[in-house]
This record gives structure tokens, sequence and C-alpha cells, in this order.
């Protein structure tokens, strides 16, 4: 579970660095749910790119 757990953490910490959630300018629990929807696809593409070998894990 620990495991599982960082893994859960890393993308939270990704979208406050690189996602732009550390402080948000949106206004809104649906424009902020959105953002958090779009950072999280993007995360999971760029993870999936890594995993498979199309984009480097050095980006991330």
């Amino acid at each position: 579970s620990l495991k599982i757990r960082k893994r859960i953490e890393e993308g939270f910490g990704w979208l406050k660095t690189v996602g732009g959630l550390r402080k948000t300018k949106l206004i809104g629990r649906a424009k902020l749910s959105a953002q958090l929807l779009l950072g999280f696809s993007v995360y999971n593409l760029i993870r999936l790119g890594s995993l498979s070998g199309w984009w480097r894990g050095s980006h991330v």
C-alpha cells in the first residue's frame, strides 16, 4: 500500500509543480475541477509515454 500511495502522491506533486495547481487563478469548483482533470490527463499521457518508451522519463 505504501508503493501505491507513493505513486498517487507523485501525481499530486507533479500537478503542483508542473501543472500549475500550487496557486490557481480560477474561481469556482467547476473550473478548478476541469483544470485538475486536464492536469491529470496530461500527467497520465506523459507517464504512459515514459512506460512505452516514446517519451524519456527524465522530462517528468
